[in-house]
């Protein structure tokens, strides 16, 4: 769940019976007034410490509501309601455990930010199992609504017909601009690891699991403090509720055959690294388990090396003696590329063009955005060393094959932009639609005072 830190610690309840010190601006300077109730959606109350609770988190993040915020917030919260509801007749239920692990994430971000515990529950005025539970009560209400919109535009899905009405009827003024992108082909060679140095790696495992196995260790404990996963280590190495698919095969085969929690798994090799796994819990066609990453360390020389035969291979390419496709194919060690003529795919699922062969300069890796940044296309760049995308040091070369100049979006050139607009767009109406008439059917009360508003949806306004 990609959510921003507000999202994770906003809009937390409070009973009707708390007390506000702080006056709203609502309504005056007021102390010591007994909480009211701001709105009414079917048997829920939304109270004014809950929209004042949210606005103060916003502001403490300097992020801005986007308008008035006694009329979006209790809003917000309005629509939550009526998605949880919603949820209810689905029997649509969060997975306590893997939002738990979340949770838990996040707490040890606010302590890494602030210090200590002492001081997270000094920031937000709350012990800290309170707040740790209105953090996983939000994060379960974030994950329903997530499910139920999720149901609710499942079967959005464009045909090329669709598109192409879509754009016809876009005014000329939301054409979008679609900035200079660029096509890019690698070679990646991954440096020789000596043996020695995977049986190193080998023999820490092993003794990791003698430790669990013997009952000296917990594996949790030495997950956090030997693990290279950076994502599971703080959890203790656990991956959280998860299918089949998620997994690389080699790491599925062995996490989906474990039946003993007490047990821990024999090595496996995959193109991470090293792993050592022990079962948490299975639910179905999920297992939750935890892992120890370690992986081989990559000398100096062990780069010089493949760098220097990287530049053997670019002299060969230069001299027409082998094309850099076949070059891809037959060599290249980077395999989300090498069956594609080396042409990079976008991976990055924020972008507009992710899953094509386009990126804007933003979407690559800042090594190669700085490479090609001044290639012509067709020019290949010298042999350097980067990160790669499992976060191994490897050495490449890359080459500018294409750079389109920004433009407005076309058909024929932007379909996959387009498409996705025009996705969002019906899953947009959907939703909208949806909570619309949600509101319809819904007693619905908006106490004076919170009712002069503009909202987002139609038919808050009058008492059904």
């Amino acid at each position: 769940m990609k959510k921003t830190l507000i999202i994770a610690i906003a809009a937390f309840a409070a009973v009707s019976t708390n007390l506000i010190s702080d006056a709203s601006p609502l309504d005056g300077p007021k102390k010591n007034v007994i909480d009211e109730v701001a709105w009414i959606v079917g048997d829920n109350a939304i109270y004014k410490s809950e929209i004042e609770d949210e606005y103060a988190q916003m502001r403490s993040q300097g992020i801005s509501p986007g308008g008035d915020p006694y009329c979006i917030i209790p809003e917000n919260l309005a629509v939550e309601k009526l998605y949880l509801h919603q949820a209810k007749l689905d029997t649509i239920e969060a997975p306590v455990n893997q939002l738990s692990s979340r949770v838990d994430m996040q707490m040890n971000y606010f302590i890494n930010g602030l210090g200590s515990k002492e001081k997270v529950e000094e920031y937000f005025r709350k012990p800290w199992n309170m707040l740790r539970e209105e953090i996983l009560e939000k994060m379960k209400a974030n994950y329903i609504m997530e499910q139920v919109q999720s149901n609710l535009t499942k079967n959005v899905k464009a045909t090329p017909n669709d598109v192409k009405k879509y754009f016809a009827k876009l005014p000329d003024d939301s054409i979008p601009y679609v900035p200079m992108q660029v096509e890019v082909q690698i070679l990646q060679l991954n440096p020789v690891i000596p043996k020695q140095e995977i049986e190193d790696v080998k023999a820490r495992l092993r003794d990791y699991t003698e430790r669990v196995n013997s009952g000296e260790s917990q594996f949790s404990t030495l997950a956090i403090m030997y693990s290279q996963d950076p994502g599971s280590a703080m959890k203790g190495g656990e991956l959280g509720y998860a299918n089949r698919s998620t997994y690389v095969p080699e790491f599925a085969n062995v996490a989906f055959n474990l039946n003993d929690p007490k047990k821990v798994s024999r090595i496996v090799e995959t193109e991470y690294g090293y792993h050592i796994i022990q079962l948490i819990d299975r639910k179905g066609e999920q297992v939750n388990v935890r892992h120890i990453l370690l992986k081989p360390k990559v000398s100096d020389k062990d780069l010089r090396d493949a760098t220097m035969r990287l530049d053997s291979i670019r002299k060969e390419i230069a001299a027409g003696a082998i094309s850099f496709e076949d070059c891809a194919q037959l060599i290249s060690q980077d395999k989300d590329s090498r069956n594609n003529k080396g042409i990079m795919i976008n991976s990055n699922d924020e972008s507009e063009r992710f899953g094509t062969t386009r990126f804007e300069m933003q979407d690559l890796p800042a090594e190669i955005a700085q490479r090609i940044e001044h290639l012509q296309p067709g020019e290949m760049s010298q042999p350097f060393i980067m990160t790669g995308n499992k976060n191994q040091e490897v050495a490449v070369i890359v080459r500018l094959k294409e750079r389109i100049p920004g433009h407005k979006a076309s058909l024929s050139e932007d379909y996959n932009m387009l498409k996705n607009m025009y996705e969002n767009s019906a899953r947009q109406k959907i939703i909208k639609d949806w909570v619309e008439q949600k509101i319809k059917d819904t007693y619905v009360h908006i106490s004076d005072g919170w009712n002069n508003c503009d909202f987002r949806y139609e038919g808050w306004e009058k008492e059904k």
